[in-house]
């Protein structure tokens, strides 16, 4: 299993997303603002993996502070990271989680304080893949044996600190013992699927053929298809699901074709501070993501451009939500809330 992020004595080692899948590279971030600068620049990406980035880049805040008016300086760490990216609750999540063990540590030693800080970090991440396997386990009963799964983006150990959500699902129910292969949507304008989902599944050895974007609603309605399995980066309390731009025209197709679509994320992508989906902000992402491929212009100059990085699934087209508490079906503001509730 790939690692997407570590911490070492020498810094926040993350790969380098950007550079699959042509170039396993990876880049270690020395300081929280080089952490917000890789999220910012979807070095790393995927909101559970965000939210370790993000995590881990408050303990590094807290090891560079200097002592003196260390609460000036840890609100400056916070909102450096909170302004990287809008959309994925997790980031939020994990820098308040961050925030509470800190404010409960005034008045102790700075070097406990950091150690604390630290030790928080590494368990986000040692948490984060203990959910997506609970996720995977609570998923996988979802697949048909002997079909396809589509998904879209890239929802794997990449976007986690590993195994993954979506990917998860998939993952455990081949280790489950059913034969079943992948379909992956290349995800414009990042090409998420077509760069990472299908590496993460080559390495894996698990079968997947990469189709545009544009392919989705051909091989939904051909009957190949037996389920959708997206990921998600914040979900409200009635069930809307904000995910990767191109996700909604997805769930509309599966239920035109009688295709279960399923969205599989952790209990801190959760938001039930928003009534529904129309709430949650969504990233604008610069206009050359679109007007350029690799580098090289495909669109004229002059034109206007409109990159929204995620777009809101109503939760009329989620057959179920798969998180690592258990499986949540319609009405979703019931059903969400007795997961958060849930010991």
């Amino acid at each position: 299993m790939v690692e997407t992020i570590q911490w070492t004595d020498g810094g926040v080692v993350m790969i380098d997303q950007t550079r699959l899948p042509l170039e396993e590279a990876y880049v270690t971030c020395r300081t929280y603002q080089e952490v917000a600068t890789a999220i910012r620049d979807m070095i790393i990406r995927g909101a559970p993996a965000i939210g370790v980035a993000a995590a881990m880049g408050v303990a590094l805040g807290a090891l560079h502070a200097d002592g003196g008016d260390l609460d000036r300086q840890m609100d400056a760490v916070c909102e450096t990271l909170a302004g990287t990216r809008p959309t994925a609750v997790n980031l939020f999540w994990a820098i308040d989680r961050m925030k509470r063990l800190y404010a409960s540590m005034r008045g102790k030693p700075v070097e406990e304080i950091r150690r604390a800080l630290v030790e928080e970090a590494l368990r986000v991440r040692e948490e984060d893949i203990e959910i997506c396997r609970a996720i995977g386990r609570n998923g996988a009963p979802l697949v048909p044996d002997h079909a396809t799964v589509l998904t879209h983006c890239n929802a794997g150990a990449l976007a986690t600190a590993g195994y993954g959500t979506a990917l998860g699902v998939i993952r455990a129910a081949i280790e489950s013992g059913k034969k079943i292969d992948v379909f992956a949507g290349e995800t414009r304008p990042f090409l998420q699927g077509a760069r990472l989902t299908t590496w993460e599944l080559v390495q894996d050895g698990i079968p997947c053929t990469l189709i545009t974007d544009n392919m989705a609603g051909h091989f939904l309605k051909s009957g190949r298809i037996g389920c959708v399995v997206v990921g998600a980066d914040r979900i409200a309390a009635n069930g809307d699901v904000a995910n990767k731009i191109g996700t909604y025209p997805v769930a509309v197709l599966a239920m035109e074709n009688n295709v279960p679509f399923y969205v599989a994320a952790p209990i801190s992508t959760l938001d039930l501070t928003l009534a529904e989906g129309g709430q949650i902000p969504i990233e604008e992402r610069a206009a050359c993501e679109v007007t350029h491929i690799f580098g090289r212009r495909v669109a004229p100059d002059g034109v206007e451009v409109r990159n929204p990085a995620f777009d809101v699934t109503p939760a009329r087209y989620v057959a179920a939500i798969v998180t690592e508490r258990g499986v949540a079906r319609a009405p979703y503001e019931e059903s969400l809330r007795k997961l958060v509730e849930r010991p």
